[in-house]
């Protein structure tokens, strides 16, 4: 893959920065799991300290988890959308970001940051939904379902990797020691892993993932169609995400002046700039057609289609 992030790492420094501290949707992502995580750790140590036992879910996780009760939900609904950004276990944790930064790498490789922002929100909503409906209709669920909550990620990055799974199907990865498998196949073990992970431990979680994969399969579906569902939030756009700027940099092609490659850090500049000029011109060719373009517009999408 020759994308958005797969450039070489010139050491851990630059790496950890760009995982965390980079001007794009994915590391916002990341960073954000990453602090409330840690937030949650400290509430759980400070608590032991005072009372010398350590209850299951931080008082921040009690705030943010989704419960499954409608009761209890109408007092806390916020918690549809924030528990989507809790993990309070560490491998919880480590995994969750280990597959959202790649599924969002593969993810970015096709689509722009604002989908994949939209993806995750959305697909976390579906997986909250999912979970909630799942525990109140089933009868299988009625004896927990006053004291079983969700938290976690894990729907919206599976609603991430079934979308661009969905989207380029025969795009292949390279796992250890599996070798050389298709996208399709992968979306498919996720899916079926899940579904009948149902009958055995954490039933809610199986089960609000596969709430993520059916919104990721729906929108990803879509996109093949040429209809992008997230055209009804209108012209809504990301605000800059870099520290030092309050817009995208106008794309160039030329080096720095020093003749050096440029870093890290300026290609993926670059990169967003390029996304940002042809998000516009896609946006004028649906709203006043091709032969609005200007020549100098419709030779710019040219060669980014050839790229």
């Amino acid at each position: 893959m020759n994308g958005y992030y797969f450039q070489q790492r010139r050491n851990t420094g630059g790496w950890f920065k760009e995982i965390f501290f980079g001007s794009n949707v994915l590391s916002r992502l990341i960073l954000i799991n990453t602090i409330v995580f840690i937030i949650a750790k400290i509430i759980l140590l400070v608590t032991w300290l005072i009372s010398g036992h350590t209850p299951e879910l931080s008082l921040l996780g009690q705030i943010m988890a989704l419960p499954a009760d409608f009761s209890q939900l109408m007092r806390k609904p916020w918690t549809i959308f924030t528990y989507m950004f809790l993990q309070e276990g560490f491998l919880h944790w480590l995994f969750n970001m280990i597959m959202l930064y790649y599924g969002g790498l593969l993810f970015l490789e096709y689509l722009s940051q604002r989908k994949l922002l939209f993806t995750y929100i959305i697909g976390g909503l579906s997986g909250a939904v999912f979970f909630v409906l799942a525990f109140n209709i089933f009868p299988a669920f009625s004896s927990v379902k006053e004291i079983s909550i969700a938290l976690g990620a894990s729907a919206s990055i599976l609603a991430i990797i079934i979308a661009i799974s969905t989207y380029v199907p025969d795009y292949a990865v390279y796992l250890f020691l599996l070798g050389k498998v298709k996208l399709k196949y992968l979306a498919i073990a996720f899916v079926l892993l899940d579904l009948f992970s149902i009958q055995s431990g954490n039933p809610g979680g199986h089960i609000a993932h596969l709430g993520g994969a059916l919104w990721g399969f729906l929108y990803g579906y879509s996109l093949r169609k040429g209809t992008d569902i997230y055209r009804v939030f209108g012209k809504w756009r990301l605000p800059s995400l870099s520290l030092k700027r309050n817009k995208f940099t106008k794309f160039t092609t030329e080096r720095p002046a020093s003749g050096r490659p440029f870093t890290d850090e300026e290609y993926n500049k670059r990169k967003a700039a390029k996304q940002h000029e042809v998000d516009a011109i896609l946006d004028k060719i649906s709203k006043s057609g091709y032969s609005s373009l200007t020549k100098e517009e419709k030779e710019f999408l040219f060669k980014s289609s050839k790229k």
